[in-house]
């Protein structure tokens, strides 16, 4: 029952993560504009993954796609390619920890094949949810950077005006999306040793003479007939089969015929 409770948990945990890093992915406050000593308060500015956006202060608000792909930063696209391998990495990890959920039984599958599944899911999860973490920090790195460079230009006068960005929704949204798929994956991975069914092993068992002396040897042994004499255990008489007479008797030689 706890093996159970422990897939489904993983599972729904997973399927929070996933979908929280959908979300992170398509949001468009990865970096908003900080307003901290900026002068021109009646545009505000945020950009995303996919397209940056500039809001009025009368409410309108007007998003324009990034129309380049060489032309952005190297950080950048490397961001976006962690957030889709790990979308296809969770979305492949939950079609494949659905058929292997213990609740549900398809045709006559059995708990090793579960088991298998549950544990590749899991890594799936952790991958996935890893990606996440990553591409978000790698993000965070890069608005940090740019705004300590970007405070140090507004300080030493280079420029009047200075646009400053610092970290959006859309980074805490991504990192909580992947720790709870970090953490589905973990909980997958420690499902998958209860599904295991318990193998009997059986070990030799060596069997003694009760005697303490008694010592049994084995060795080739040949089957014979049951006519032969033993050669070991053959004798011989020393004399030979008297011959016979015409009569039947045995006539045995005389002292002097030794002579």
């Amino acid at each position: 029952m706890s093996t159970t409770i422990c897939q489904v948990m993983g599972f729904l945990v997973s399927s929070l993560g996933v979908g929280g890093s959908i979300m992170a992915t398509a949001m468009d406050t990865w970096s908003t504009q900080d307003l901290y000593d900026n002068p021109v308060t009646a545009v505000f500015q945020y950009q995303g993954l996919w397209r940056s956006c500039v809001r009025q202060s009368s409410g309108f608000t007007e998003c324009r796609p990034y129309f380049t792909i060489l032309g952005l930063p190297a950080m950048f696209q490397a961001v976006r390619a962690l957030m889709i391998v790990g979308i296809v990495l969770g979305i492949l990890g939950l079609l494949v920890c659905i058929f292997a959920l213990k609740c549900i039984r398809i045709g006559s599958m059995e708990d090793t094949a579960k088991a298998n599944m549950t544990l590749t899911s899991g890594i799936m999860f952790i991958v996935a949810g890893l990606c996440a973490i990553t591409g978000v920090s790698v993000f965070a790195n890069m608005l940090v950077t740019n705004f300590w460079m970007s405070t140090t230009n507004m300080y030493q006068g280079m420029q009047n005006v200075q646009n400053r960005y610092t970290f959006g929704s859309a980074l805490f949204v991504g990192w909580v999306a992947g720790g709870l798929a970090l953490v589905g994956g973990i909980m997958m991975c420690l499902a998958c040793k209860g599904l295991i069914p318990e193998e009997s092993r059986y070990k030799a068992v060596s069997y003694n003479a009760s005697g303490r002396n008694i010592s049994y040897r084995t060795g080739p042994y040949k089957v014979g007939s049951g006519y032969e004499a033993d050669p070991k255990t053959r004798k011989v008489s020393g004399y030979e089969e008297a011959p016979r007479n015409e009569d039947g008797r045995r006539s045995y030689p005389s002292k002097y015929d030794y002579v």
